[in-house]
């Protein structure tokens, strides 16, 4: 097959994507979930005229004058109203929070005052409705405050609460499979051989998609056999979406791509200009669609936050953006090739807010390390001319 753009393979993969059902779910487990619905407030608040400080409530044109000595006729408390009503002369003891009874239009705070139990005298007067926070002031009942399609956080979780919401309604979690492929693979912690590596893929790519709202399913490592490997992928079967890690080539060890085939998988595409990440794969077996990554860490990470999590946002209803901004290099670069490049660098921010990407001098699709320590992949073209130190170039942030 020809090798396709990285905008055609994700337009590929993206078309006909279909939202996931929504489902209701308590409020404790809704961090991190995407709307499926907007939110009206069910309610007021506050839902009464509430003080906003310790002290008195009163009517202001007894306290015009000052100083001003009132009777105190009982108290109003958080979660505890005073049930009467001001007189002329007459004043309550209020705290913060609690209701300010309708026949009051301030409170005086403690501080401006002087109390022997029985009167207070006001020392400094106050205007009308000063020291009040009016019914609604935060919002109103009926009014649409969390949008759809937004993925909850902490802040969400308490204007829901607030809200008087203990379920919403989000979207299913999609489900990832996730499977590594390779006999020289071998799981963190566990005796090798002198010819076997730590299988780090699986475990990051699992972290990647769950990072970005997915159920994991590990598969964990699968041998270089065919029926093996063919036995695994009919286990994923109900993932919404299967992603192998290696084997994806064409070497005399590589299976994915065979046992895809002979489980029902059809390949639509295979290999892309880009680097690193040539040998991404992508098929569909009915309504589960497949993703086989290259097998070095860096390559299956750059082809997952390019085409999963596009894929990811778009099952969710969230708007699928490419988060491309732009930075001056650091340093000058060669003009690239027929593939789209995506380069490690370090993100300096400058004092005036001009940002600089300088990018790592190795760029080896297996070091892990550098890609920890990168900010951003400065973006080229296929193509694209020689840039020289201080150009403008687009860069992608790295989120996850």
């Amino acid at each position: 097959m020809a090798l396709i753009s990285v905008e055609e393979a994700r337009a590929h993969i993206l078309a006909g994507v279909k939202l996931l059902a929504a489902e209701q779910v308590t409020l404790a487990l809704a961090l991190g979930r995407v709307l499926a619905v907007c939110l009206h407030a069910r309610r007021d608040q506050p839902p009464f005229n509430a003080s906003a400080m310790d002290g008195y409530a009163v009517r202001t044109q007894d306290v015009a004058a000052v100083p001003a000595t009132l009777k105190l006729i009982g108290t109003s408390a958080a979660g505890h109203r005073f049930k009467g009503k001001l007189k002329a002369g007459e004043a309550i003891r209020i705290f913060t929070g609690a209701p300010v009874p309708a026949s009051a239009d301030g409170v005086v705070i403690q501080e401006n005052t002087k109390s022997d139990g029985t009167h207070v005298t006001v020392l400094q007067s106050i205007r009308s409705q000063q020291n009040i926070r009016h019914c609604g002031l935060d919002f109103s009942k009926g009014e649409a405050l969390l949008p759809l399609a937004i993925r909850l956080n902490a802040r969400d979780i308490g204007l829901a609460a607030a809200m008087n919401y203990d379920f919403v309604s989000v979207r299913r979690k999609p489900v990832v499979a996730v499977l590594a492929t390779g006999d020289e693979l071998v799981l963190p912690g566990q005796k090798m051989r002198p010819d076997q590596i730590v299988s780090s893929n699986s475990h990051a790519l699992a972290a990647m998609a769950e990072r970005y709202g997915a159920e994991v399913i590990n598969g964990g490592i699968i041998p270089d056999n065919l029926k093996a490997t063919e036995r695994a992928i009919l286990k994923m079967a109900k993932a919404d979406i299967l992603v192998s890690t290696g084997g994806a080539s064409v070497g005399d060890h590589d299976f994915i791509q065979q046992a895809l085939k002979n489980t029902g998988v059809k390949i639509e595409f295979w290999k892309i200009a880009l680097r690193p990440g040539k040998p991404f794969m992508y098929g569909r077996n009915g309504k589960q669609q497949v993703m086989g990554l290259p097998g070095n860490p860096v390559s299956a990470l750059v082809c997952a936050r390019l085409f999963l999590k596009p894929l990811l946002d778009a099952l969710q209803g969230l708007p699928v953006e490419d988060h491309v901004t732009t930075a001056r290099l650091g340093v000058d670069m060669a003009a690239n090739d027929s593939r789209q490049d995506y380069v490690r660098a370090k993100l300096d921010i400058a004092s005036d807010g001009q940002r600089t990407a300088t990018p790592f001098n190795r760029q080896d699709s297996s070091m892990l390390r550098t890609f920890r320590d990168a900010h951003c992949l400065i973006i080229r073209p296929p193509n694209a001319p020689e840039a020289p130190a201080d150009s403008i170039v687009p860069i992608l942030n790295l989120d996850f």
